[in-house]
């Protein structure tokens, strides 16, 4: 029997090569959707760079009117939300897959937890980042924390598993550091030139970069979890949907005390007295919306993974940087005004950090 236009699309979107004799069997077979294309991979990695560079701006127009402790609980919201409706869709589409809750009844606790874990590291150092963005502006604290997040999680996930040219890799992690030294001093001149700079700004940066040392490690323990090839899932461990869940399901179990250690230290003025119902559905829903954006690009990164590597699709997805950068100078004008001296540091903050992430997949492409 031929497969229908919709299979035959899937097969060719997913990079699947089909051999006569499974044409007879395959047209009733619904597939875990799943990636076995090394461009795609690619591909899919920079849908992720678009998404993780793109949520910041829902934080950026929410806490304009409401606190980033409300915006932030709807993000949370909206990633464990994703995770779960991913899992029950497209991490369930296949009779001779897994689906979502077969795979996680077999998993070992041990995978399990180590998803969980990965989930809580990352919202400890994304909601300092949150803080850093809140306090210092997009344009300043993605770069620093997501830049030194870079350069962590190319040299662990690397060590994990070392695939890519490790020379390349090396080149294009020192250019992302330059560029977060590039960034700091263009900070450093827009403030020489403003009257009103003290040192709650100096503070975000600060917050931004412990946020980015926690975030370099949560992408290693989350694919130490999960299969290596989802085609082949071995036992007991994740397929890449259910360990967005259980990743998810960190971030939702760790974010009430992450709301009181923010609170405790007093990293954010006025957010002592903010209530959830106090915020408008329109706030609600475009924060949720940011937690279904990152969302989306955390699932293409996890699946993008199982070809491009650990260290490459990570550091790849860190190109969101830039485009949180453009989010930051073009729709929220944060340098508007600025000296040269700034503009032009920005300019070689821009300039490194593309050319760290092109070396990055020339990483990739060398090691065939």
């Amino acid at each position: 029997m031929p497969l229908a236009l919709g299979q035959r699309f899937f097969y060719a979107a997913t990079g699947r090569i089909l051999l006569s004799s499974e044409t007879s069997t395959i047209a009733n077979l619904k597939p875990m959707v799943i990636l076995e294309n090394s461009t795609l991979a690619i591909v899919f990695c920079l849908i992720t760079m678009l998404c993780w560079g793109s949520w910041t701006s829902g934080q950026k127009l929410v806490t304009q009117s409401a606190p980033l402790s409300i915006f932030y609980r709807d993000y949370v919201y909206g990633i464990m939300i994703t995770a779960l409706l991913l899992a029950f869709t497209l991490g369930s589409l296949g009779p001779n897959e897994r689906p979502f809750l077969e795979d996680f009844q077999q998993a070992a606790w041990q995978n399990i937890a180590l998803a969980v874990a990965g989930g809580i590291i990352f919202n400890i150092g994304n909601t300092l980042l949150t803080v850093g963005i809140n306090i210092s502006g997009i344009a300043v604290a993605m770069p620093v924390g997501t830049g030194l997040s870079l350069a962590l999680g190319l040299i662990v996930n690397y060590i994990a598993k070392p695939e890519g040219n490790v020379t390349l890799l090396a080149l294009g992690g020192g250019l992302v550091l330059a560029s977060i030294a590039a960034c700091a001093f263009a900070y450093k001149a827009k403030n020489e030139e403003e009257s009103d700079s003290d040192e709650s700004s100096n503070k975000g940066i600060w917050i931004a970069l412990a946020g980015g040392a926690f975030s370099g490690f949560f992408f290693l323990l989350v694919t130490q979890s999960i299969v290596e090839d989802i085609a082949l899932p071995e036992a007991r461990k994740l397929t890449p949907y259910t360990g967005f869940v259980c990743f998810a399901l960190g971030i939702l179990l760790s974010n009430p005390l992450m709301e009181w250690i923010i609170k405790r230290l007093k990293l954010l003025e006025g957010e002592n007295h903010a209530k959830y119902g106090d915020a408008s559905a329109k706030e609600h829903a475009l924060s949720l919306g940011s937690g279904f954006v990152w969302g989306v690009g955390m699932i293409t990164l996890l699946l993008g993974s199982q070809d491009a590597g650990g260290a490459v699709s990570y550091g790849l997805s860190q190109g969101a940087t830039v485009v949180s950068v453009l989010w930051g100078l073009l729709a929220w004008k944060e340098f508007e005004g600025a000296p040269a001296k700034a503009n032009r540091y920005l300019w070689i903050m821009g300039g490194t950090y593309v050319v760290g992430l092109i070396l990055i997949v020339m990483a990739r492409a060398s090691a065939g």
